[in-house]
Parts: structure tokens; sequence; C-alpha cells
């Protein structure tokens, strides 16, 4: 019985955190209540303060979550079997390009529309993307490494600080993709890619 519990109690709160990462993906942050995520859950106030002490703490919990899926995402499209390195890369900026392409991207881009708001509001979720953000430019670095040592692409300097500057990039681009309501700035961000990774067009 005391598996079962268990087992119902971590289901409930991946439940609380699926359905807060879908709204807020959606609205932002401080502008969904916890009462919103709680009747889109279907659970009463008491459970949520049962796995989550306040709302910055479910939003820390929501962020490391969603990186955690990110993370093994990215690791598991890394190791796509019968590409070159520099294929899988431009896979993932392909995959960021796809994931993002809508005005409801349905939990798919968290961090680009809570990290501006979120890090001036809480350091402990500041802290998370700072994590989660390190976890995705590692992963990165060591593709371009490996695809550096397999021939596959080249580039003009250190790959961690390319790996940083390329998603710098992809942020930039993401956010103006909102603000022009166009595919524009992903094309120009796809075209510095290949440049900056010396592949051809």
């Amino acid at each position: 019985m005391a598996n079962a519990s268990s087992h119902e109690s971590s289901d409930t709160r991946s439940n609380i955190l699926a359905v807060g990462q879908r709204i807020m993906a959606g609205k932002g942050f401080s502008a969904v209540g916890l009462n919103e995520i709680l009747v889109s859950a279907g659970v009463p106030k008491g459970s949520f303060y049962h796995y989550f002490g306040s709302k910055e703490a479910f939003g820390e919990a929501l962020l490391d979550s969603y990186f955690d899926d990110y993370l093994a995402e990215i690791d598991t499209m890394l190791r796509q079997p019968g590409l070159t390195m520099a294929q899988r890369l431009m896979l993932y900026w392909q995959n960021w390009q796809d994931s993002q392409s809508h005005l409801d991207c349905q939990g798919k881009c968290l961090a680009v529309k809570l990290g501006a708001e979120v890090a001036d509001l809480s350091e402990p979720m500041r802290l998370a993307l700072k994590q989660g953000t390190a976890g995705i430019t590692a992963r990165l670095a060591r593709a371009i490494e490996a695809g550096m040592a397999e021939g596959s692409l080249s580039i003009d300097g250190d790959p961690a600080q390319v790996a940083e500057s390329l998603y710098q990039l992809w942020l930039g681009a993401s956010i103006m993709v909102k603000i022009l309501r166009s595919p524009q700035a992903f094309e120009a961000a796809t075209k510095t890619t290949r440049h900056i990774l010396h592949l051809s067009p």
C-alpha cells in the first residue's frame, strides 16, 4: 500500500507540474494564479501546498523538471544514429525552430517564456535557469568538440564560448519571432549557425 500511495503522490505532483508548465508557457509566471493551475489539474489547494511550499518553490520545481526533460531530449538527439555530429546539431536547431514557431508552444519553450521575467523576480528560479541553460551549453560544447574531431564541422575559437554564443543567438531569435510573428529571425539564426560551424549553405 505504501508503494501505491507513493506512486499516486508522485503522479499528483507530476500532474501539477505538467499543467503549470503548459499554462505558464502561454501566459508567463506572474499572470497565472495558483487557482487556475489547481482547477486545471483537478487537485485541491491543500494538495498543492503538500508538494510546494509557495508559488516560488513551485516555479523552481517547474524549471528543474522542465530542464531535466529538455536535457534528456538533447542527449537523445545528439546520439541519433547514422548522422554526423554537424547534422545532429542542425537537427537540434531545426527542432528548436519547430517547437517555437507557433504562438502557443504548449510548454516547449519555458526557458524563453519565463527567462527574463523570473530572473528578476526570484533568485532560486534564476539559479534554476542558470543551471539548466549551463547544461544545454555544456552539451552543445561537447557536440561541437566531437564534430571537430570527426571532421564534420570546424569553428574559430573555443567550443564552450561558441556554444554559449549559439545558444544566445537562438534565444534572441526566439524572442524576435514572437515580436515579428515571422520565422525570419530563425532563418537568419540558421544561416549564422551554419557560418559559425563552417558548414556549406
